[in-house]
């Protein structure tokens, strides 16, 4: 004497068998969530405390993934990195750029100009014999080997203000470059 199970009291069998069958298929999906909650975690998430917690919610069938999902971070964890590498190479670039701030204006210059196109002042002697510019405290020109002679002096007025307003110009500028990432 076979005893059966009916699922909420159904006693057809051909309905019952229909309501275990649609049981099995939600607690299927149920379990298929619950994995996908955990790898789509340890994708996005760094902290396995918070991968555990998030897979745990999950277990409330389908609420917890629901959950998680409005709440989850947006990027995966390589694509952080690589944005992170990205924006360090690009760092490297542009300090190969070899571009400066005039210290007179603070207007944008390149290492090799001899006047600011800004303000006009002069930044740097000429080499008498290559042309090339020469920072003042050089005593022999590097691309021609030509003895410098010591000129009037052509450091710029450093007052305490212009250096700090300088450098937090640039500290600005680099934490701009960090908060705002290019997308």
């Amino acid at each position: 004497m076979a005893l059966l199970l009916a699922v909420f009291g159904i006693d057809n069998r051909g309905l019952d068998t229909a309501v275990k069958v649609l049981i099995l298929f939600l607690v299927v999906i149920w379990a298929a969530l619950l994995f996908w909650t955990y790898a789509d975690a340890r994708r996005r998430i760094d902290d396995p405390m918070l991968v555990a917690c998030a897979t745990a919610a999950s277990l409330f069938p389908f609420v917890g993934t629901i959950v998680y999902t409005i709440v989850r971070p947006p990027e995966f964890l390589d694509d952080v990195r690589l944005r992170e590498l990205e924006m360090h190479a690009a760092e490297g670039r542009l300090h190969q750029l070899d571009w400066q701030l005039c210290p007179y204006c603070e207007h944008d210059i390149r290492s090799d100009y001899l006047r600011c196109p800004n303000c006009q002042r002069r930044l740097k002697e000429p080499c008498r014999n290559c042309s090339k510019p020469l920072e003042p405290d050089w005593k022999i020109c590097p691309y021609c080997e030509y003895e410098v002679i010591p000129a009037a002096s052509m450091a710029p007025p450093e007052s305490s203000s212009s250096s700090a307003r300088r450098r937090r110009r640039r500290r600005e500028e680099e934490t701009a470059a960090m908060e705002y990432p290019d997308r």
